[in-house]
């Protein structure tokens, strides 16, 4: 397992539109500004294929102490940096174990541009308040599942059993390392490889239909078409037990992703679930490029975890413990 990062760069916000001239010319009065336009596919789509990052320091919600403040200066993020900040935390550092042996340690990750305070966009910078019957059914399946956790395999999160992680997406989020993903593009088709857990999504673009909605998929059931410069794939269909956050199988995701620049994808996703959150809510935050290519993962190769957790729990068991 093996990182890839890209250099960060302290800029002003991202434009949305790869042919709009970037906030930081804006900002800096250029007379003239050179926009940027992103090569073709042979299908004459925007070409999104490389490898990619979705590492990032800037937490999910935004600290309350900010309160609607959404971006950073230039010189606040530079501050912060210098401090030894990530994101809005202290980077500390574990004294018995030796992360930056591994690639894993904050201080190594260096992520694509991005002066946002939260990646939740919008004056609150938060995850909406759940609805009163999410937090009901939340409760009981946490009631549901107390002292049986380590019943059997199938009682143990899907992560640990190496089926599904929740970066993976729909929608995408970084993983704690590994954050790496590859895009390749065919006629008809969009496909996205995971690094950690080395699924790969196949997005049809060529106009078919969801799935019936009788079909429920651990991933949903992913479409997507073209808006002008911009791969907008809308995702349905998902299980109860994909549970993004607490959601529910109505889950309903749309991603955008926006090349604009050589070293930068705008990825953007919207979520949906009346049955848990108040209203949607949304997440913008770049894809920087990564050098090299994807390494093979392997979760449970040559790995006890699982076995030695629940023989430790028939162990405690036969003691009365």
């Amino acid at each position: 397992m093996r990182h890839w990062f890209v250099s960060i760069l302290l800029l002003a916000p991202l434009a949305l539109n790869a042919q709009v001239p970037s906030v930081a010319a804006k900002a800096a009065g250029a007379a003239t500004v050179k926009t940027w336009t992103p090569a073709r596919t042979v299908d004459g789509q925007p070409d999104l294929q490389g490898t990619w990052t979705n590492a990032s320091n800037v937490p999910l919600e935004r600290p309350a102490n900010l309160g609607a403040k959404e971006f950073y200066t230039p010189e606040e993020a530079a501050a912060k940096a210098q401090a030894g900040f990530q994101g809005d935390r202290p980077v500390t550092v574990e004294a018995h174990y030796d992360l930056s042996q591994f690639g894993l340690d904050p201080s190594q990750g260096k992520f694509a541009p991005n002066l946002r305070t939260s990646l939740i966009i919008g004056p609150e910078g938060r995850v909406p308040p759940q609805t009163a019957e999410a937090r009901a059914r939340i409760a009981a399946n946490a009631t549901k599942a107390k002292g049986h956790e380590f019943d059997a395999a199938e009682n143990r999160p899907l992560s640990e059993r190496c089926i599904l992680w929740p970066n993976q997406g729909p929608p995408m989020l970084q993983a704690g390392y590994n954050s790496n993903l590859q895009i390749f593009q065919g006629a008809g088709y969009v496909a996205i490889l995971q690094e950690m857990i080395h699924d790969v999504r196949v997005i049809p673009t060529d106009g078919r239909p969801h799935l019936p909605a009788n079909i429920r998929q651990w991933r949903g059931d992913s479409r997507g078409h073209w808006e002008s410069g911009t791969l907008v794939v809308d995702t349905t269909n998902f299980t109860n037990r994909t549970a993004f956050r607490g959601s529910t199988d109505s889950l309903h995701v749309i991603e955008r992703f926006t090349r604009t620049a050589e070293d930068i994808i705008l990825y953007e996703f919207t979520i949906e679930d009346p049955a848990t959150w108040t209203k949607p809510w949304t997440v913008q935050m770049p894809l920087g490029k990564a050098p090299g290519r994807i390494f093979e993962y392997a979760c449970h190769e040559g790995n006890y975890g699982m076995a030695n957790t629940l023989s430790e729990a028939r162990a405690l068991e036969a003691a009365g413990k």
